[in-house]
């Protein structure tokens, strides 16, 4: 178990500014993405902080551990990480998902929660792969 703090300690040591960079794209991806759920009515977050816990707190520390790795790694773990994130949000009921919404017609409402967890899986390697080039793009000279 030491091992695998340390682990994920040294992950998470970076550059205040690469962590910052993660905070604000994951933050206005996440603002974006709740208030794009909401205007189409698919899903939405019950109160607006909860973009701050799941974006930041949650998906960010996880998008640094999976930093690095190849892909389609980076999407299967993120599968795991975005399942448990998806069944506590409806399982607690702090995410609400409208009745008979397009993913429903789509694909049934019993795959609702999967279909989120796919999609949402992808925010690690491309927000990894999107913070990288605004970080270089910002920060490649004073490295």
């Amino acid at each position: 178990m030491k091992e695998f703090v340390n682990f994920v300690l040294q992950k998470v040591n970076v550059d205040k500014r690469l962590l910052a960079v993660y905070c604000l794209v994951y933050f206005a991806w996440g603002m974006g993405m709740d208030w794009f759920g909401k205007q189409v009515e698919i899903a939405q977050f019950t109160y607006w902080w909860q973009v701050i816990s799941c974006y930041i707190l949650y998906m960010v520390p996880i998008s640094l551990i999976f930093r690095g790795l190849p892909f389609h790694m980076q999407y299967a773990y993120g599968l795991v990480a975005m399942g448990l994130l998806e069944f506590g949000g409806y399982a607690l009921q702090t995410s609400y998902a409208y009745p008979d919404n397009i993913l429903d017609q789509l694909f049934n409402i019993r795959n609702f929660s999967l279909g989120m967890a796919l999609f949402f899986a992808l925010y690690f390697p491309l927000g990894n792969w999107l913070v990288g080039k605004i970080y270089t793009a910002l920060f490649r000279k004073e490295s």
